[in-house]
């Protein structure tokens, strides 16, 4: 990684009172902008310039651009520049720049793209938020009522949200968005698998596991046409990264170990066991969407072909409770799957793996008698049969709520 020192431009005031949104409040942080740039040539001057107008502290990573010199492109512009050798990963740029700020002696970094699709004047909207008291990343939502947005763009940011309150209970607007607010101190304190893209969806759970807050602040946004749209997000190899690390992170939530606690947070207040009627409430409303009802069905159904001998409703339960799954909805679908049909099944699939044919003498007495062989055949079944009932309870739950709730939307 290489630096250039800043130019001798006369340096802004770090902070502009009157008309910045509660900018003069926070003077006495140290906030600094942090620019990521890969390949986004014909954009990076214009925002590290307006980046440059609003905040003193700006940091520039090239993440090892290979369509132009970013130094020479940005100068004359007062701000810092690191350079990645190659192209490591936004995720790893952010970090760079994090580390950095933190060795300056800055407590935030604001980060924003290279690549116009956000508003740097939007910064200033961020600052109010900054608060040491209440310790958090801040996210920029982004304003889908505008021209040119993907529809990939619209299906991720729900994709992406839809697993952020499965891995932590929190739902917020648009945690795919790259306009964000961190405080760098706990960030470097932070272990991270992803580098690349898969980073802004792996630092928020982190966070949350960490002590952490989310909040968000509504934000511009522009798309242009598709023909000028430049993005260093890869489709398969991205999206591919995605899968992997949500997989990896719904690993970790159910072990059952706590995570280090960089902020203590108030433990959980157990007064609504004391109104029946208001837990239960609270239990048939938790994570009530299609897609949240539709996932606590099919993890009910997964776990219920399992033979897991007596455990079931004990199991189903604590995936539910470290998944911040809907527990009525995952615990009664079990019965779907009660003795005798669904074992039967299974041990029929299991026989006919180990052995070619089906097995045609099928009893209670059969199965109990060869209960070893049983219990494998029984298990060899259920990888087949548990993953083909998770997705079609998954499909029906998901269709039959989306259409309770239109009726319901309709009437009201």
């Amino acid at each position: 990684m290489s630096h250039n020192d800043k130019t001798n431009n006369p340096p802004l005031p770090p902070f502009r009172k009157g008309g910045m949104g509660g900018f003069d409040k926070h003077s006495h942080y140290s906030i600094w902008c942090a620019v990521p740039v890969y390949n986004n040539r014909a954009t990076v001057r214009d925002i590290v310039a307006e980046c440059r107008s609003i905040l003193e502290n700006v940091v520039v990573v090239d993440d090892g651009s290979t369509d132009a010199d970013v130094s020479g492109l940005l100068s004359g512009i007062d701000v810092e520049i690191l350079r990645h050798e190659k192209n490591l990963g936004k995720g790893k740029a952010i970090l760079t720049a994090s580390r950095y700020i933190e060795e300056q002696g800055g407590d935030y970094m604001i980060t924003i793209d290279a690549d116009g699709q956000h508003i740097p004047s939007d910064m200033k909207k961020f600052i109010p938020l900054l608060d040491d008291k209440d310790p958090g990343i801040i996210i920029g939502s982004r304003n889908f009522d505008t021209e040119n947005v993907p529809g990939s763009s619209r299906f991720g940011r729900s994709f992406a949200n839809f697993w952020l309150h499965v891995e932590t209970g929190v739902h917020i607007d648009d945690c795919q968005s790259g306009f964000r607010a961190y405080p760098v101190r706990y960030l470097n304190r932070m272990k991270f698998r992803g580098s690349h893209y898969d980073f802004e969806a792996e630092v928020l759970a982190r966070a949350v596991w960490s002590g952490l807050s989310l909040k968000t602040v509504n934000i511009d946004v522009f798309y242009p046409v598709p023909e000028k749209r430049v993005s260093s997000f890869r489709p398969f190899l991205d999206n591919l990264r995605l899968t992997h690390t949500h997989a990896m992170l719904v690993l970790s939530r159910l072990v059952p170990f706590r995570h280090k606690q960089l902020v203590e947070r108030p433990k959980t207040d157990f007064k609504l066991l004391r109104h029946p009627g208001k837990f239960l409430m609270s239990l048939i409303r938790e994570n009530a969407t299609p897609a949240g009802l539709a996932m606590s069905a099919a993890v009910g159904v997964f776990l219920a072909v399992l033979p897991i001998m007596f455990l079931h409703t004990f199991v189903i339960l604590y995936v539910a409770a470290r998944l911040n799954l809907n527990k009525i909805v995952a615990v009664n679908v079990q019965h779907l799957c009660m003795p005798p049909f669904v074992p039967a099944l299974c041990i029929e699939i299991g026989f006919f793996i180990r052995n070619g044919k089906w097995l045609t003498d099928i009893s209670y007495e059969t199965v109990f008698n060869q209960f070893s062989d049983r219990l494998l055949e029984w298990l060899l079944g259920s990888l087949i049969i548990a993953p083909i009932g998770a997705v079609l309870i998954a499909v029906i739950t998901f269709f039959s709520a989306s259409f309770i709730k239109r009726q319901v939307a309709a009437d009201a």
